[in-house]
C-alpha cells in the first residue's frame, strides 16, 4: 500500500465519496503502523466538480484523451519552429478533440475545457491530466498555440468581425457564468459537509454529556455502597 495507489483510488471516486472514502484510508494506514503516509493521504485535497470531471475522462476514455494530448505534443512543436501552417490546422483539431472530450465528461464547464486546453500548451499539465488525480482544474498563462499576427494599420471591424466580437464576448460571459455556478456549487458542498459534520459534533456531546451524566451518577452509587459496606463490616466486627 503506497499514496500513489491510494490516490489513484480516491481520485476514481464520485466527489461525493472522497472525504469518507480518504478518511477509511487515513485510518487504515494508521492501523497499520504507516503513520506517515497515513498524514499523506490525510492531506489529499477533495477535488472540485471540474477537476473531477477530468479525472473521469483519465479512466473512462483513455483513448480520447491520448489523442488530445499527442496532438498537444504536435502543436508545441509546431510553435517552436513557428509553422504557421501546422498551427492553423493543428489548433483547429485541438478545438474539435477538446469539444468532443468537454461533452464526453460527466460535467462539462469552462474550467473542464480551460484544462484540457493547458494539457495541450504545457507539458506538466498533460502529465497531470494524464495521472487523472487533479484536485484543481488547470489554466496556463504562456505561449498562444499559434504566431502572433503582423501588426497592421487600425481600421474599422466589418459587420461580420463585429458579430464575431459579440458572440465571442458573449461566449466569454457565458464561461463567466459557468465557472462562478461551478464554484457556487463546490461553496454549496462544502457547507452542506460543515453543517453535516456539525450535527455529527453536536450528537457526540450530547451522547458524551449523557454518559458523563450516567458516570457521576455510577460514581456516586458506588461511593453510598462503599461507605453502607464498610458501615456493615463495622458492626460485624463487634
Amino acid at each position: 500500500m503506497d499514496l500513489d495507489e491510494i490516490a489513484d483510488r480516491l481520485y476514481g471516486l464520485d466527489v461525493s465519496d472522497f472525504i469518507a472514502a480518504r478518511e477509511a484510508e487515513a485510518r487504515a494506514a494508521k492501523q497499520a503502523g504507516r503513520g506517515d503516509l497515513a498524514r499523506q493521504v490525510a492531506a489529499l485535497r477533495k477535488p472540485t466538480v471540474a477537476a473531477w470531471a477530468v479525472n473521469q475522462l483519465s479512466r473512462g476514455h483513455p483513448d480520447e484523451l491520448a489523442e488530445l494530448l499527442e496532438l498537444g505534443e504536435e502543436l508545441r512543436a509546431a510553435w517552436a519552429a513557428q509553422d504557421a501552417d501546422a498551427l492553423a490546422e493543428l489548433t483547429a483539431r485541438r478545438a474539435r478533440l477538446s469539444q468532443r472530450l468537454v461533452r464526453l465528461a460527466p460535467s462539462s464547464g469552462a474550467e473542464v475545457e480551460q484544462t484540457l486546453d493547458a494539457a495541450t500548451v504545457d507539458a506538466d499539465a498533460a502529465d497531470q491530466v494524464r495521472q487523472g488525480r487533479l484536485a484543481r482544474p488547470l489554466s496556463y498563462s504562456g505561449f498562444a498555440p499559434a504566431p502572433a499576427p503582423r501588426s497592421r494599420p487600425a481600421r474599422k471591424p466589418s459587420e461580420e468581425e463585429a458579430r464575431a466580437r459579440a458572440d465571442r464576448e458573449a461566449k466569454e460571459q457565458a464561461e463567466a457564468t459557468a465557472a462562478y455556478e461551478e464554484w457556487r456549487e463546490a461553496l454549496a458542498q462544502a457547507v452542506q459537509e460543515r453543517d453535516e459534520r456539525a450535527v455529527k459534533v453536536a450528537t457526540l456531546e450530547k451522547k458524551l454529556a449523557k454518559a458523563r451524566k450516567k458516570l457521576a451518577e455510577a460514581d456516586q452509587r458506588a461511593e453510598v455502597a462503599r461507605r453502607e459496606e464498610a458501615h456493615a463490616r463495622a458492626r460485624l466486627k463487634r
